[in-house]
């Protein structure tokens, strides 16, 4: 049953809305809720709300802005590459494009200020706002953040003004039970479906705790878990043996958990490909119809680089105004055969990640999330960790991909590897 949220400030109906909306997640949206206060009082300047991926911050805070219909303006750091995008933003969120047309092509804050005060007050502009900004323009605003790493990592060391802090912990896995059921088709019983959850939930629950991405395997395998009902092998109450039927593909798909390597269009017909032609396809390597991330696609390409050419020639290769170098200048006595030939050499991590960013197009920072897809990268077996355990300071890796596959990959990329490879100098 719905949690019931209170406030006198806010219409009941709304109130009973807005819990309908966020099962599992009453508490926090009540608390953000006391935090927020009545929209006609002063709230707190700022609120640091935190937690890991999937686990409701976004959802919550969308659901009471619009529900309770609160005056706000949404900024995503990501999008907002520059202070000029984050200040345009806002004003064209508030108060329009006339506003927003007003900015200058390179505006300080001292610009954003002034003309944030310049605009009329109304009715709607002068009531509580939520509102990622600085609260320097003097009015009823509270500056709420949204990150999945703690405050202590941003608090800068001069000191600045503490937010709030607001946790949102994971779901358990109860909670996401009681989610996912939610999502039931309409031609199922309750309990079929929430039977079918569990049984999800059980193969997936100790190696990924994310809704989105249980949600999104929930919709990618039922229609395989009801095949045996549908051709009427079995009833909806014959939990075993549907277990028994759904049990190989889950195990299948925990290969692509958080990677989306395939869409679920490409998922099914992947599965009517193996049930066709499973004589034809048991040749071919499943790397085949892998469809990595953007990063981990360059990552794989550095790899490769990394193992097939000489280290001495990444100064030809990716480092600009080296100067004409000719092939024969690398060449020694013993070196007339191919790398290719010869196999994939290890590399250390640094070189990896220096091939990486002179690669890739964009500027990336060496955060957790690049470090992540090297691992995923190696538990897919598309890379191989050679060094060994306890030599955590110098990993070293090879590539154990094929020329075909990272030509294949490169294409995605508008990449040309061939160009950068020494055997076809």
């Amino acid at each position: 049953m719905t949690a019931l949220l209170q406030h006198p400030g806010y219409d009941e109906e709304k109130l009973r809305r807005v819990a309908e909306q966020l099962p599992c997640r009453e508490v926090q949206a009540g608390l953000l809720l006391s935090l927020m206060g009545e929209p006609q009082q002063y709230s707190y300047p700022s609120i640091f709300i935190y937690g890991h991926r999937a686990s409701g911050k976004s959802h919550v805070l969308h659901v009471l802005l619009k529900e309770l219909e609160l005056h706000h303006a949404t900024v995503s750091c990501v999008e907002c590459v520059s202070v000029a995008l984050l200040f345009e933003q806002v004003l064209l969120s508030f108060f329009g494009c006339d506003a927003a047309s007003l900015l200058p092509r390179s505006p300080s804050l001292s610009d954003f200020v002034r003309i944030y005060r310049q605009q009329p007050v109304t009715m709607e502009t002068s009531s509580h706002q939520t509102v990622v900004l600085n609260p320097v323009v003097e009015d009823n605003v509270t500056v709420i953040l949204l990150s999945e790493i703690v405050w202590d990592k941003f608090r800068p060391n001069t000191g600045c003004f503490e937010p709030l802090l607001l946790h949102f912990p994971d779901y358990s896995k109860g909670e996401l039970q009681q989610i996912l059921s939610q999502d039931r088709h309409p031609s199922y019983s309750a309990e079929f479906y929430s039977s079918y959850i569990n049984i999800l939930l059980g193969v997936f629950y100790s190696v990924c705790r994310d809704l989105r991405e249980l949600r999104h395997l929930a919709a990618l395998n039922f229609s395989k878990f009801c095949e045996p009902l549908e051709e009427g092998k079995v009833k909806e109450t014959d939990t075993h043996k549907l277990w028994r039927n759904i049990e190989p593909h889950l195990k299948k798909a925990m290969q692509t958990v958080y990677l989306r390597e395939v869409s679920s269009l490409q998922w099914e017909q992947m599965q009517l490909m193996e049930e066709k032609e499973a004589g034809a396809l048991r040749g071919l390597s499943a790397h085949t119809h892998v469809e990595l991330p953007f990063y981990s696609k360059f990552l794989l390409i550095a790899a490769y680089l990394a193992s097939y050419n000489p280290a001495r020639t990444d100064k030809r290769f990716f480092l600009k105004h080296h100067g004409k170098i000719r092939k024969t200048n690398f060449l020694k006595k013993n070196e007339k055969t191919s790398n290719h030939l010869l196999g994939p050499k290890p590399f250390p991590l640094d070189r990896l990640l220096a091939i990486f960013y002179s690669v890739v197009d964009s500027r990336v920072a060496p955060t957790a999330s690049i470090f992540s897809q090297i691992s995923s990268l190696v538990t897919l077996q598309l890379l191989t960790q050679v060094s060994h355990d306890d030599q955590l300071d110098a990993p070293k890796y090879k590539c154990a991909v094929s020329l075909d596959f990272i030509c294949a990959i490169s294409r995605t990329v508008n990449f040309d590897i061939v160009k950068y490879l020494y055997d076809f100098l």
